[in-house]
């Protein structure tokens, strides 16, 4: 492994002149998620609904250098600290440092991590990064896309030489089990988390549906010192024998599992000095006949000590999970007023479109989570959990479930082809379990989004109000059915495929294309109405819109306070011949890679997709609305889809936002837009 950093002639001294000059925290944004309770809220009011359409790009950084070939998939949140941004780039996950007012490069570094990084399953450019200051001391922490953990001087971007091994941590080491340390499966694309003197890893692994064996590696999560790289504890998301909820894995499967892993942003409540996790399904995602019983800590939100690891509370959210839901976002920490009662609060927004809310210091719901009979399936084998715990409130924010009422009905002959399309599969409401696809049907089941709801950009919180802002796909849904895997491809008794036609999942989308990465391999192509396909009608999805919303969720009530559509309404819709004449009102775009940010006034987010109509060019649109009402007051054109979540801060007395823009034939760059400069 090598390591490269380079610096510009006055980067340490520029960037030590802007710690002395470093602002109060609400105008910088010095965390993933903005601050330890992962609120994504600022409150500065600079930019607002009178001026947002007067943006204009302040400057631009392009990503494509830093890596051996330009990135796509560009999904990093900046840091700004004393007037210093701080971003991860580029297909090896480099890191740079740019001036905040102009885009300047500073400092790069780069690690060449060879075979392991070619082996890694969480590549490219990743979320984000970590910083830690004590005095003189600054410190940039990440993970690599070869499972190191990282420490950078932040004033010139070299490792710290007294962290861990001459600055970094193997990951795949004292993990309290073994792994190869160039194939084994481990990673994360999240930004670490540091609280005090503690960095929070988790980890991840492959994407995609069928992992090659149900005994992968075990997602543990692990603190360290921040000065030393000592480790300090771990939390075995999936017990060991003798450890609290060892009995909820039946027939000894907690010895054959993995996953249960915690990908997601770790938020901290330093004052009750806990951390919070919001560990993610087990092997595998559609099947668990071999992993019988609740299995716990799966699908669970977890409050551990940030001293010790020690667990202080749990919560299943889903008991053997077998949809894919697994915990995507970061827990938002909040301090709300329900009842006339204050209470310390933390909400976790889901992929099923609830949002769980907790008594933050005791694990107690809020408002009553029931136990509520669900379906029983009939897959051979499988073990089925009766009940699942469902929210009184908030009511669901997203399409969780489908049933005839969802299909699309722009006319009545697009509405009888759906109802043809739809009889081929099961549909039925959230907890519907898989089924094995048949030929002529059911080719599999139309009830579950693993894409939809909230997923890894999780939501934002408003402090002030007491408001959450919560982005959701409605038509992020897919058909799945299980098919028996071929010969060789994975020890599970069952992986995710169309009647005849398997679909090889054990590589998901975006896998195996980073800097050391060979090309990946072919896999059977799904048919066009089975296997993780979309359905479709005439060229228009199946289901009706809004295809994406925003919502706000008033955490003192429980109550929505407004849902809008985000998003233009798509070129593929707009211009379809089966809607000519018809005025179709805005539909918003279905994506599962959206974040908000809230400002004093604002809620801002951009579009997935890049449209073309009167109004602008060929391109994106990063759109405002007014965050009391949800209208929208205000969108400047991008080049490029939103592919990472946007950020604000404040320099010199001047608001700059940056969004991450990427994905199709544009590749990563960081924008950052401000308000036109005026003569003194």
């Amino acid at each position: 492994m090598k390591a490269f950093a380079t610096g510009l002639a006055a980067a340490a001294a520029l960037l030590t002149a802007g710690a002395v000059r470093a602002q109060t925290g609400d105008v910088e944004w010095p965390t993933y998620t903005a601050d330890l309770a992962g609120s994504r809220y600022r409150p500065l009011d600079q930019i607002n609904a009178g001026n947002f359409e007067n943006l204009e790009v302040a400057w631009r950084f392009k990503t494509d250098n830093i890596g051996n070939r330009p990135e796509f998939k560009l999904e990093g949140t900046p840091l700004e600290v004393g007037g210093v941004i701080y971003a991860t780039a580029g297909s090896r996950r480099g890191v740079v440092a740019l001036d905040a007012t102009t885009g300047e490069l500073m400092w790069v570094h780069s690690e060449r991590e060879g075979a392991r990084g070619a082996a890694s399953p969480r590549q490219l450019s990743g979320r984000g990064l970590a910083y830690w200051a004590s005095g003189d001391d600054r410190r940039i922490l990440y993970v690599t896309p070869g499972y190191r953990l990282v420490a950078l001087d932040a004033k010139t971007g070299q490792r710290v030489a007294g962290f861990g091994d001459g600055g970094s941590v193997d990951l795949k080491t004292d993990f309290d089990q073994d792994i190869d340390l160039v194939e084994g499966e481990a990673g994360l694309h999240s930004a670490p988390t540091v609280s005090g003197n503690v960095i929070i890893v988790g980890s991840a692994f492959r994407e995609g549906f069928t992992p090659a064996k149900k005994a992968n590696t075990k997602g543990y999560v692990r603190a360290y010192d921040v000065r030393t790289g000592k480790r300090l504890w771990t939390f075995h998301t999936i017990p060991k024998p003798g450890e609290f909820g060892y009995d909820t894995w039946l027939d000894g499967s907690a010895e054959t599992t993995g996953n249960t892993g915690v990908w997601t942003q770790v938020t901290v409540d330093e004052a009750l000095n806990t951390a919070y996790l919001a560990v993610e399904s087990p092997t595998s995602d559609f099947y668990g006949g071999h992993r019988p019983g609740n299995g716990l800590f799966g699908n669970s939100l977890v409050a551990v000590d940030l001293t010790t690891g020690q667990r202080k509370w749990h919560f299943q959210l889903i008991h053997h999970e077998i949809w894919d839901y697994d915990n995507s976002s970061a827990p938002l920490l909040m301090d709300i007023v329900v009842g006339g009662k204050p209470i310390k609060a933390v909400a976790l927004p889901s992929k099923q479109g609830f949002l769980y809310v907790f008594d933050r210091a005791t694990g107690k719901p809020v408002w009553p989570i029931k136990e509520t009979k669900v379906p029983k399936g009939d897959v051979p084998g499988e073990w089925y959990a009766p009940t699942q715990p469902i929210p009184t409130k908030p009511a669901a924010y997203a399409r969780n479930g489908v049933s005839e009422d969802d299909l699309i009905d722009f006319t009545p002959e697009l509405r009888a082809k759906a109802l043809e399309v739809a009889k081929h599969y099961k549909l039925g409401p959230v907890y519907t379990p898989p089924v094995i696809s048949t030929q002529p049907g059911p080719l599999g089941l139309l009830s579950f989004s693993p894409q939809g709801g909230t997923n890894w950009p999780g939501g934002s919180f408003d402090p002030e109000t007491h408001i959450a802002y919560l982005y959701a796909c409605n038509a992020c849904m897919g058909s799945y059915g299980l098919q028996t895997p071929p010969e060789g491809m994975t020890d599970l008794r069952y992986m995710i495929g169309v009647a005849g036609q398997p679909v090889s999942m054990i590589r998901g989308p975006g896998e195996n294309v980073g800097a050391d990465a060979p090309p990946p391999p072919k896999r059977p192509a799904a048919s066009g109405g089975g296997g993780a396909g979309r359905l479709s009608v005439d060229g228009l999805p199946l289901l009706k819109p809004p295809y994406a919303t925003i919502s706000a969720i008033n955490l003192d009530t429980g109550d929505i306070v407004w849902q809008v559509p985000h998003g233009e309404t798509p070129d593929f819709i707009r211009n379809n011949p089966a809607l000519k004449g018809l005025d179709i009102p805005r539909t918003g775009q279905a994506s599962f890679q959206i974040g908000t940010l809230v400002t004093k006034s604002l809620v801002i987010a951009g579009d997935s997709q890049v449209t073309t109509t009167k109004d602008h060019p060929r391109g994106a649109m990063l759109r405002a609305y007014d965050k009391a009402t949800g209208k929208e007051v205000g969108a400047i054109w991008m080049p490029a889809p939103q592919s990472g979540s946007p950020m604000t801060y404040s320099v010199n007395g001047r608001q700059y936002l940056i969004v991450a823009v990427s994905g199709g034939v544009y590749s990563g760059e960081y924008i950052a837009y401000a308000l036109p400069q005026t003569e003194d």
